[in-house]
């Protein structure tokens, strides 16, 4: 690949062939944001081929892998987080959304992951130094106000009121909006925005999440 400023590249294919080297070369920081885990799932295990361990030790690769909670969907996705954690990688879960799908390699190139479409994605390859800095400071800045992956796991589930219970007790019953919106006796409309608010709550990213993070909760409290 050319040294040129900013290159566009389609597919993860074209991402490894012409800009796997950048992964693999990754010697000091290794700094990732990401909304899904399979996003940079190839370079990552790119670079892991190419010798990539990471190492909170002076002098080693810095794994830095920021998540939104839509990483932890569900129990597996979970786990292979732990798993990353394991293995040396420093995670944390940003309670707010992320502006870009970002890695920054030791402070001189940045990729931007583009939303996929049909299926496929493309990739900026950024060398631009400039814009590399402002890039790793937006993500460093959401890095430092997001929580490590134990204490995101850790922390207690917001307290539901009574309607959020039942909303909950709804999302787990396998009932249609229409139907559970009838049972509770509100719109249809009404009962979505009310599902969003529960979800907002608990931090969750899909319904599925919300009914895993707000379990325990309801059996205590129902």
């Amino acid at each position: 690949m050319n040294d040129e400023p900013i290159v566009t590249l389609h597919g993860e294919r074209a991402l490894i062939d012409r800009a796997g080297h950048l992964f693999a070369g990754a010697r000091r920081e290794f700094l990732v944001a990401a909304a899904d885990p399979v996003t940079w799932s190839v370079g990552v295990r790119t670079a892991f081929a190419a010798g990539l361990r990471p190492t909170t030790e002076p002098g080693g690769v810095a794994l830095r892998k920021l998540y939104t909670p839509r990483a932890l969907a569900d129990a597996r996705a979970e786990l292979r987080l732990t798993r990353m954690a394991a293995k040396g990688a420093q995670i944390r879960i940003s309670p707010a959304p992320l502006v870009q799908e970002t890695i920054v390699l030791d402070r001189r190139v940045a990729i931007l992951a583009g939303v996929p479409t049909r299926g496929a994605r493309t990739y900026t390859v950024i060398r631009s130094p400039d814009v590399v800095a402002g890039l790793r400071t937006l993500v460093h800045a959401a890095w430092e106000t997001s929580l490590d992956l134990d204490d995101h796991l850790r922390r207690p589930p917001a307290a539901l009121g009574s309607e959020g219970r039942r909303i909950l007790r709804m999302l787990g019953s396998g009932h249609t909006d229409e139907a559970a919106a009838r049972h509770l006796g509100m719109s249809l409309r009404t009962y979505r925005r009310r599902v969003a608010d529960v979800m907002d709550a608990l931090g969750a990213t899909s319904r599925f999440q919300a009914g895993l993070r707000a379990r325990e909760l309801v059996d205590d409290q129902v």
